[in-house]
């Protein structure tokens, strides 16, 4: 356990030195009147091309509803594959190409 503490501490002092020279980094960046303009140009094309494309979105409405099934369905598909593995069942899975997928399982930790 107390290896885990030791590298948790570690990686928190790494964040803590990664903001700080990311905060740095901006200030930097922030202070340059070239780097600002080109913000501001990026900026106003953005705007436009967001603007081209509700436009063009407007005409394809099962996207948005494609979407929404694909998300929903791959949380059952998590459910599902967490259950298989909470039983002891193995977990395959092929596509029509068939490759074989395995999960991954990802920790993180939140505080609390």
């Amino acid at each position: 356990m107390t290896k885990l503490q030791e590298v948790f501490n570690k990686v928190q002092d790494t964040k803590r030195k990664q903001r700080e020279l990311k905060r740095s980094y901006r200030d930097s960046l922030e202070g340059s009147e070239q780097y600002q303009n080109i913000i501001d140009q990026i900026n106003i094309l953005k705007e436009k091309k967001k603007a081209i494309e509700e436009t063009f979105k407007k005409e394809f409405p099962q996207l948005e509803r494609l979407k929404n099934d694909i998300e929903s369905d791959n949380e059952i598909l998590s459910d599902l594959t967490i259950n298989c593995m909470i039983k002891g069942e193995p977990v395959e899975i092929m596509d029509e190409y068939n490759n074989q997928y395995q999960p991954i399982l990802n920790v993180r930790f939140k505080k609390i």
